[in-house]
């Protein structure tokens, strides 16, 4: 019989500190979800949606507290969306792969994964500070760069930025600070810089602000999407960003994948900080995926033993989650 053996808070470091128009992290705080049915064990990690008041703290207390089937489709019903149910939702797909003995792409019909060209942040800084990390960056492979923006002075940083990175793809992630811009003059000045998509230009919750906006770049809604629940409001956007623990697990995530498409909606698939634990389920839902930003282990100072491996910006399959 599956049980719940255990939902523990880690604290891991940043490398540096990662900085967004919202503040400065060094650290992250995960919950990491154990479960098992005596035979076997899996788990799962997730982090804190810290802008919807979420915490690590809170999440493990969800688990903790959580008395209903322990079966991924039950869950999208049985608990809310968030960290809490990501973690358990992979913890139980991890358990799942182990009894099956079977790696968890195939329990899911997927094909089998490759290497992913993951995007590396670029945290917001001053655009010398920015043009010295896309520099270095593009000289460890990464080929996509993301950077931070915060509406003000956006255009000299991404000048810096593509002065370090001549080479590079570039997109940026606005954080909802582009509400009260002309969002289609911002974008059109980055788009003469290179860069191919924005995140998340305008207030979640306040979308249509958007409407009869047409953005020379495609606009991609990240803290406006979370579940499939979501898609009917989005249609402004051309794209959506897919997070596991915003979806609240890789059952959702995946089921949000499918749907978006089918809507013609792009696929961007991010990440909030966190080790490899929870890099290696969203990595399955990115394989195809339009943009992928999976880097939330490479920011920290160091990782879990056993994490995913990076090559010439590519993040390698394999690894400590779901016998991949």
């Amino acid at each position: 019989m599956t049980r719940i053996i255990s939902a523990t808070v880690e604290r891991w470091p940043v490398a540096g500190a990662f900085i967004i128009s919202r503040g400065a992290k060094t650290s992250v705080d995960v919950v990491v979800c154990t479960v098992g049915d005596g035979a076997h064990v899996g788990r799962g990690e997730g982090t804190a949606i810290y802008y919807e008041g979420e915490t690590a703290e809170g999440c493990a207390a969800a688990i903790d507290a959580y008395a209903g089937p322990l079966e991924r489709e039950a869950l999208l019903s049985a608990m809310p969306r968030g960290a809490a149910r990501n973690a358990l939702d992979c913890a139980l797909w991890d358990l799942e792969a182990k009894r099956a003995g079977v790696p968890v792409w195939k329990l899911a019909g997927l094909e089998e994964p490759r290497p992913l060209p993951t995007a590396f942040t670029i945290s917001l800084g001053d655009p010398e500070k920015m043009e010295a990390d896309a520099r270095a960056a593009a000289g460890r492979g990464f080929g996509l760069l993301k950077c931070k923006l915060t509406g003000d002075g956006d255009r000299a940083r991404i000048a810096a930025v593509r002065a370090g990175a001549p080479d590079v793809r570039l997109i940026v992630d606005a954080n909802e600070s582009w509400h009260d811009l002309d969002i289609v003059a911002e974008a059109q000045a980055l788009a003469e810089l290179g860069v191919e998509m924005v995140e998340q230009p305008v207030f979640h919750g306040r979308e249509e602000r958007l409407a009869g906006i047409r953005s020379p770049l495609p606009l991609c809604a990240d803290e406006s999407c979370h579940t499939r629940a979501d898609l009917d409001r989005l249609a402004d956007f051309d794209a959506v960003n897919i997070k596991l623990d915003k979806a609240g697990g890789l059952t959702e995530a995946l089921a949000l994948s499918r749907e978006a498409r089918a809507r013609g909606f792009r696929v961007m698939v991010g990440c909030m900080l966190g080790t490899s634990l929870g890099m290696a389920p969203a990595a399955l839902v990115a394989q195809g995926a339009d943009w992928i930003d999976l880097d939330g282990a490479l920011l920290l100072a160091k990782d879990r033993e056993g994490g995913l491996e990076l090559r010439d910006g590519l993040l390698l399959p394999g690894g400590l989650w779901g016998l991949d």
